[in-house]
């Protein structure tokens, strides 16, 4: 029913809190939490914190109910975990990858490590609720496959779902990454904020937007994908085949690229250390060498958030959200980059639409794709099971 879904979008809630948000009355709600409580689907955590007279109980989801897979898949990197309904994190793996070994290679990796997970927990595979999986590259929400990914060629109308149905009976809901970073952000807000962004900046950069609540997918599961955004109609060719796209010239392979090009000319003692001790750079050390003072990796960074903050200004036009919140591996550069977005942002969009509007990296952090996984799995779960409004 939806007291279930509300609860879980609360982070749980009193008995008062989750009868306002619903519009019960206060006997109907708790009649309905009590056969709930009855059935076991809803557990009482002990007492919240008291407002005037007595101190009203904390209801969330029961961990009996089972329990969540979560896997955040990037371009270079997986980040699992196990969870129970109401988020909290039991287990948790991460390592490198390369997206482009293909599915059959990172699939085989993500079950893998997922069955060590549950058994370092004792859970069985017939205990699992749901599965969430984020993946680089524009998703047919619906069927649960990639169409045409960029930077994942192989993937190219896979099956995961039949993939992972030899291990699971639970369903699979598949999503683009930063769809899930938004649906992340979303659960962290309990849906308080209607209307905002969500910008992931690293191999790729992506845009998840929450429109009205919700997360918008758009007409066939490519929505938000700004990284081929043209910003420079001189720019270098993009492997999706245009030229001039902020992703070719301000995602982490271009500030390496940059860099790499300061450090041979000899423009930046600091990246030339780093090129001579590691053999390679990374965008890493282009904000170790930012706040150490050294000028070329502060213009470089500074050339990223530029190009960035005028691709991000059109679609701030465009939908005028409250919120944009920048997430993914660039955020370790430091906060250069996001003061030169900011900069941008403000620079060319009108007046009007960023008056209230707020740029600020992801709350959640490196968290937030495996918390946005959870989050799919849990309310798509739900809705499959007719507890949730569609």
């Amino acid at each position: 029913m939806e007291l279930l879904s509300t609860t879980f979008w609360s982070a749980g809630g009193s008995r008062h809190g989750m009868a306002e948000r619903l519009g019960y009355s206060r006997s109907k709600a708790n009649a309905l939490i009590a056969g709930l409580l009855e059935q076991g689907l809803l557990t009482e955590a002990g007492p919240r914190a008291s407002t005037g007279g007595r101190r009203p109980e904390h209801l969330r989801l029961h961990a009996d109910l089972g329990v969540l897979l979560a896997a955040d898949i990037g371009a270079t990197s997986l980040d699992l975990a196990v969870l129970q309904p109401d988020l909290t994190v039991l287990a948790r793996h991460g390592e490198a990858i390369d997206v482009r070994d293909g599915p059959g290679v990172v699939l085989a990796r993500v079950r893998q490590r997922l069955r060590e997970l549950l058994q370092k927990q004792g859970v069985a595979p017939r205990r699992v609720l749901g599965i969430g999986m984020g993946v680089p590259g524009p998703v047919n929400f619906g069927a649960g496959q990639l169409v045409n990914p960029p930077l994942m060629p192989g993937w190219d109308s896979f099956s995961i779902r039949d993939y992972l149905r030899e291990d699971y009976a639970a369903p699979v809901f598949v999503d683009n990454d930063v769809n899930l970073m938004a649906l992340g952000e979303l659960w962290r807000l309990q849906r308080q904020l209607p209307n905002f962004l969500v910008i992931k900046v690293g191999t790729g950069i992506g845009c998840g937007i929450v429109c009205h609540g919700e997360v918008y997918r758009g007409a066939a599961g490519s929505a938000g994908d700004v990284g081929h955004i043209c910003v420079d109609q001189q720019g270098p060719r993009c492997h999706c085949g245009n030229v001039g796209c902020v992703e070719a010239m301000a995602a982490g392979p271009a500030i390496v690229r940059m860099a790499q090009a300061a450090a041979e000319r000899g423009e930046s003692p600091a990246l030339a250390a780093v090129l001579r001790n590691q053999g390679r750079i990374e965008a890493i050390d282009v904000g170790h060498a930012s706040r150490a003072g050294d000028a070329s990796a502060n213009a470089i960074i500074q050339r990223a958030g530029n190009l960035i903050g005028q691709m991000l200004a059109s679609v701030v036009n465009f939908f005028n959200p409250s919120h944009v919140f920048i997430g993914g591996g660039i955020t370790q550069i430091g906060p250069l980059f996001l003061a030169a977005v900011r900069h941008s942002v403000y620079q060319r969009s009108l007046a009007l639409s960023t008056r209230h509007l707020e740029i600020q990296y992801t709350p959640l952090g490196t968290e937030a794709g495996v918390v946005g996984a959870g989050v799919l799995a849990m309310h798509e779960t739900l809705k499959a099971r007719g507890v949730a409004p569609t």
